[in-house]
């Protein structure tokens, strides 16, 4: 599987052969790793460390910030599921994670847009210190979205900033993402996964993780999985369905997985920080020339919201 490790620093020095090199590896799985991002590892070992202490928080205090998928604050364990019982989230097999989730605080001015794609995020009391956290890894990992966004249209023959124009303005969620111990979920189900197997929604996902037995999986072409590779500090980067139907599926967005807690680390806790974005809500989605399909257009907002909804356990 070619998820190759891609130096930024060398794109910043204006090194375009890169732009190959990502194009191969959307071609052949989807992901990539990237290093020399600028992004603090420390910065994301201090939001990691709030997440931790406000999900160690009781059960009935951080109910007060519960919310369903796709809107702002706590998510508890058993509402989320990406395993499917025909077209409906299969509760029976919810996702053993709970998450805390915040949106990008930008305003279009349309309140129709800002009310639903820009919600106000709901911070716990609990743990201040988490609002200045969230704030400044959001910033850092725009920085790298927008140069990732960049390369993607060099690799595509594009003008440099084709993808960066339509996503000034788009909406982005960040996932802190906790993967309990089987001392605390018990023994998971047949087909019940930390995160069930699932392609992401949008155009780009920026993932900083922890390895553990519980950890990530990437399917192959013939429908393999194996194990992602992992790169102390690099970030794991990978293309959702937005993306892949605007390049007609020349890049993959592939199915991924985090496997069940493991009885060989029964009290492994995982914490994961998940960066989800997008583009301009009102953008129309069509497949650029040179794809392998065609798809009939659609907006951001209404792909976007048709696959939060499916998500969802009631």
């Amino acid at each position: 599987m070619n998820i190759p490790l891609i130096d930024l620093r060398r794109w910043r020095d204006g090194d375009t052969s890169l732009a190959v090199q990502l194009d191969k590896a959307l071609r052949e799985s989807g992901f990539l790793l990237v290093d020399g991002h600028g992004v603090d590892p420390t910065l994301a070992a201090e939001v990691r460390a709030a997440a931790r202490r406000f999900f160690h928080l009781p059960a009935d205090r951080k109910a007060a910030y519960a919310t369903a998928v796709g809107g702002r604050g706590w998510i508890p364990p058993g509402r989320e599921a990406n395993a499917y019982y025909g077209a409906e989230a299969d509760r029976t097999r919810a996702d053993l994670k709970e998450s805390f989730t915040a949106g990008r605080a930008f305003r279009t001015g349309d309140p129709g847009v800002d009310n639903v794609w820009f919600a106000r995020n709901v911070w716990p009391g609990e743990v201040p210190e988490l609002r200045v956290l969230c704030a400044a890894y959001e910033a850092a990992l725009w920085t790298v979205y927008t140069e990732l966004l960049e390369m993607c249209a060099a690799a595509l023959d594009l003008e440099r900033s084709w993808f960066v124009d339509r996503t000034r303005r788009s909406p982005f969620t960040l996932n802190l993402n906790r993967y309990p111990p089987l001392s605390e979920t018990g023994p998971a189900r047949d087909g019940q996964f930390r995160i069930a197997p699932h392609t992401d929604w949008g155009v780009l996902t920026i993932l900083d993780r922890q390895v553990g037995y519980g950890g990530l999986q990437v399917a192959t072409v013939d429908g393999r999985w194996e194990d992602a590779p992992h790169v102390e500090n690099a970030l794991t980067v990978n293309i959702g369905d937005l993306m892949a139907r605007w390049t007609g599926d020349r890049w993959r967005s592939t199915r991924h997985r985090v496997l069940p807690p493991s009885d060989r680390a029964p009290d492994e806790e995982l914490i994961s920080l998940i960066l989800f974005l997008e583009a301009d809500v009102d953008t129309v989605v069509e497949p650029l020339p040179g794809g392998e399909r065609t798809y009939p257009p659609v907006t951001v907002a209404s792909y976007l919201r048709e696959r939060a909804d499916a998500a969802t356990v009631a």
